[in-house]
């Protein structure tokens, strides 16, 4: 599942037409696993496609998916219980997607001071704008909201990612895991805050606009990442030194 930054008309077809509505077509139930797997599959680009489309995943239902990916409404319980799974299951394919964006950006690379590695990490989850949205509902609601082994599976996976992630990055740079695990939690914490600050809602563009100063901060998301990681990283590496 890529993360997606366009509308859904480029995303779904060859022509640039957008998808016909589930009522218009004929869909027969899929039988084989390998035709489960790919309307699973069609479910979450469909949860994607929504997403960037009408401004976040907030605005994401079970029902618009449905309607989206060609299937009845009913049709979706037998891939997802709830909203929060279907949500989950796409942070969890953002947290492997990040992972192996990053693993890409380190090959080849060593002895990365601190300052590349905060440049490192702000570049490649930047550039998943899915990702970086879930952020913030992750702990708010998805994890919370989905039965035991779906949460158990989830953390399961992610700190897969996670461990993954510190462990190239320690191992490349000047930083230690430790000091990799702050940055790392930083950035986490930064972005599902900043992203929601940087795209913020029609009633906040329209209050913005009146009042520009209260709209500081939702400018320059990515640039903003940047800097305040870069910070932390100088930061950390200056503790370091004192201790």
């Amino acid at each position: 599942m890529k993360q997606v930054a366009m509308s859904a008309p480029e995303r779904l077809g060859t022509d640039n037409t957008p998808s016909v509505p589930y009522h218009d077509k004929v869909y027969r139930r899929a039988r084989s696993e390998g035709d489960k797997v790919r309307r699973k599959e069609d479910l979450l680009d469909a949860a994607a496609v929504l997403s960037a489309d009408l401004g976040g995943v907030r605005h994401v239902t079970l029902a618009a998916v449905a309607e989206h990916a060609g299937l009845h409404p009913s049709g979706i319980r037998r891939y997802f219980a709830s909203r929060e799974e279907l949500l989950l299951e796409l942070a969890e394919l953002g947290w492997n997607e990040w992972r192996a964006i990053l693993i890409a950006r380190l090959t080849g690379q060593h002895d990365l001071s601190p300052v590349d590695c905060a440049r490192a990490v702000s570049d490649t989850i930047s550039s998943l704008p899915l990702f970086c949205d879930l952020l913030t509902h992750i702990p708010l609601s998805l994890e919370a909201d989905v039965n035991l082994e779906r949460a158990r599976r989830y953390k399961a996976n992610s700190f897969a990612a996670y461990d993954v992630i510190v462990g190239a990055l320690s191992t490349v740079s000047t930083m230690s895991a430790d000091q990799v695990e702050q940055l790392i939690a930083a950035a986490l914490g930064l972005t599902a805050n900043l992203w929601q600050l940087a795209h913020p809602t029609a009633t906040l563009k329209q209050l913005y606009r009146e009042v520009p100063r209260w709209g500081h901060t939702a400018l320059g998301f990515e640039e903003r990442l940047t800097r305040l990681l870069e910070a932390t990283a100088i930061g950390l590496a200056v503790a370091r030194s004192l201790d």
